[in-house]
């Protein structure tokens, strides 16, 4: 997985006092655990929009004051107005211990359904992996070239690669779905068809009822000859 460097430091007092004071001077109160104790320091804002404000995940190498902490962003807090970044919170790894965490799902291949006019919905845009940090992937593949309309790829259908997904089975990752106006048309098709094939079954029964008719008048010519 991709990793991102960030420089933080110590802070030396701690309360919302303190907090207040660190936001108005463009840092973000932080708090590390996991390990053998919690550790309080601060970051400045601006470090933090590599690693919130995209679609994908890393790996943390935090330097604070000179220590060097390898861990995940956990939790971020934003203001309901201005969402502002308010508190983060971060999880130190250990090679040995498992850890869990979102991992973005990327669609591949190319959706029948879809080619056919159907709308892709991409219902789960994440999944919660558990693994161990060396084997935590960057991104899980989900192929979608054998949905057609009203299939869907569910989580129990991914293959699990050293890690476990933690999501259920029967989840639905995503789902071709047929538009009205394409499934009035499709219903006019059907019916249709069907119109067809009833029109078909009737005229192949009167062949076999004229057939059967014609066979019994020569069977009674025959009898009627034989009598004479």
């Amino acid at each position: 997985m991709k990793t991102l460097e960030i420089i933080g430091y110590n802070r030396a007092n701690l309360g919302k006092s303190e907090s207040k004071k660190l936001r108005n001077e463009g840092n973000v109160p932080c708090v590390l655990y996991g390990g053998n104790k919690q550790v309080h320091f601060y970051v400045p804002m601006i470090q933090f929009r590599e690693i919130v404000y995209s679609p994908d995940v890393y790996f943390v190498n935090m330097d604070i004051e000179g220590i060097e902490y390898k861990c995940i962003l956990q939790e971020v807090q934003f203001h309901p107005v201005s969402e502002m970044i308010l508190h983060a919170d971060f999880l130190q790894l250990f090679d040995e211990k498992p850890v869990k965490m979102d991992i973005p799902v990327n669609l591949s291949g190319t959706s029948p359904g879809v080619t056919n006019g159907g709308t892709l919905v991409h219902k789960r845009r994440t999944l919660n992996i558990m693994a161990l940090p060396i084997n935590m992937p960057d991104q899980i593949e989900v192929d979608i070239s054998l949905l057609d309309f009203h299939k869907s790829v569910k989580v129990g259908e991914v293959a699990e690669k050293d890690f476990e997904i933690m999501d259920p089975d029967q989840a639905s990752i995503a789902v071709v779905e047929v538009p009205r106006a394409l499934r009035a048309a499709l219903a006019e098709e059907e019916a249709a068809l069907e119109e067809e094939e009833l029109l078909a079954a009737e005229a192949e029964a009167g062949e076999e009822g004229e057939k059967t008719e014609d066979s019994t008048e020569e069977g009674g010519s025959e009898g009627s000859e034989e009598s004479k």
